[in-house]
């Protein structure tokens, strides 16, 4: 059996290596929804737009092959810094949100839209 490792592993252009595996998570986001809002950290997400409260507009980076992609997400709409099962987020392919192949709505929901502290949001499908 053979072992291989690496550090750093390449396209042959010399990019980012392209995952190819469907259980690969194509992007992910820590957001700060409060205030002006800003990814804590990120993965294929090149912007975010505050669209109203509790309402989010990431923007990928590489942008998925069609509109039928999977999301999944999570808010904690605790205002503190500790962690607790806050209220649940909205995304994905509904009559109350927009999706196409290179943005998605985050809605962050608990009896009416609120800006959460902390939004977590992952991307599973295919790339472009």
């Amino acid at each position: 059996m053979s072992t291989l490792k690496a550090d750093t592993i390449q396209s042959t252009g010399g990019g980012a290596a392209t995952l190819t595996k469907q259980s690969a998570t194509k992007a992910w986001l820590n957001l700060n929804g409060t205030g002006t809002i800003a990814a804590r950290d990120s993965f294929n997400i090149s912007s975010i737009t505050d669209t109203n409260t509790g309402k989010y507009a990431p923007v990928l980076t590489s942008a998925m092959s069609n509109t039928n992609y999977s999301l999944a997400s999570y808010d904690n709409q605790h205002s503190g810094e500790s962690f607790y099962a806050g209220g649940g987020s909205g995304l994905g392919i509904n009559a109350f949100v927009t999706t196409t192949a290179s943005t998605y709505d985050l809605l962050s929901y608990s009896n009416a839209y609120v800006d959460s502290k902390y939004v977590y949001s992952q991307v599973f499908g295919d790339l472009a």
